[in-house]
């Protein structure tokens, strides 16, 4: 079960990965082994699944970033999203409700890269009946 202490550090883990466990008990006026066990146990209960860096893709040379829309087959949704999951310009995969089944965030070059990537890799994966790319323009929110 996750308490209130548990809240705060994800809290705070979730705005800065990078804090010390020293710096986040001093903040939290707790131990540093107290927060030590407190996120080893999210660990192991996979509250916490992972830490990671979170990257500018322009600064990376990625200057095309689209969130796509697919549909697919019903029967072969699963399959298609697993496929998906192994493009590697393919930086997040969700199976959705709404518009399309699945959506996937796409980092690009440029256009011509974000077009063969449409049309080379997503657009030939059996199962796919339509792709609906749609570009960022900016992120406002991490």
């Amino acid at each position: 079960m996750v308490d209130e202490v548990d809240f705060r550090i994800i809290r705070i883990l979730m705005e800065e990965g990078d804090i010390s466990f020293s710096e986040l008990a001093r903040r939290l006026n707790l131990s540093e082994s107290t927060i030590r066990k407190r996120v080893e146990k999210l660990k192991k209960s996979n509250v916490i699944n992972r830490f990671t860096v979170i990257v500018d893709p322009a600064k990376l040379g990625f200057n095309s970033v689209a969130i796509v829309g697919v549909d697919v087959e019903p029967q072969q949704l699963l399959k298609v999203a697993k496929k998906l999951c192994e493009l590697p310009e393919a930086r997040n995969v969700f199976i959705s409700t709404g518009d399309h089944m699945i959506m996937v965030e796409i980092w690009a070059r440029d256009g011509n890269d974000l077009s063969r990537i449409i049309s080379e890799g997503i657009g030939s994966i059996e199962g796919v009946k339509r792709v609906c790319p749609s570009i960022v323009l900016e992120r406002l929110k991490y």
